[in-house]
């Protein structure tokens, strides 16, 4: 199983970038994607997540300026991240969500896409 998260890069304050998820190992369109982002020196958090069916959630510090979605057919799922601010800078990790009774586990974080915000 491998997801590889890239498109990220230095950007300004207010710019956009597109993060892309590239899926493989796994039947993709069955599972919840999310993008999960950690700053140096935080822990890492849910950005957003997009369900099998389409189903979106999003953390409220992005509601708004990011959107997610999917393409099954391409077993990619897109970050759209508009109106950037200097606190969205962090190392962005996608991963296929898997929820069992005993709890909800991940597979292998990799490297991740760094983004930069300039202000």
């Amino acid at each position: 199983v491998q997801l590889q998260a890239s498109g990220g890069g230095l950007v300004q304050a207010g710019g956009s970038l597109r993060l892309s998820c590239a899926a493989s190992g796994i039947t993709f369109s069955s599972y919840t994607i999310v993008w999960h982002r950690q700053a140096p020196g935080k822990q890492r958090e849910l950005v957003a997540g997009i369900s099998s069916g389409g189903s979106t959630n999003y953390a409220d510090s992005v509601k708004g300026r990011f959107t997610i979605s999917r393409d099954n057919a391409k077993n990619t799922v897109y970050l759209q991240m508009n109106s950037l601010k200097p606190e969205d800078t962090a190392v962005y990790y996608c991963n296929a969500e898997r929820v069992y009774y005993s709890g909800t586990y991940y597979y292998d974080w990799g490297q991740g896409t760094q983004v930069t915000v300039s202000s």
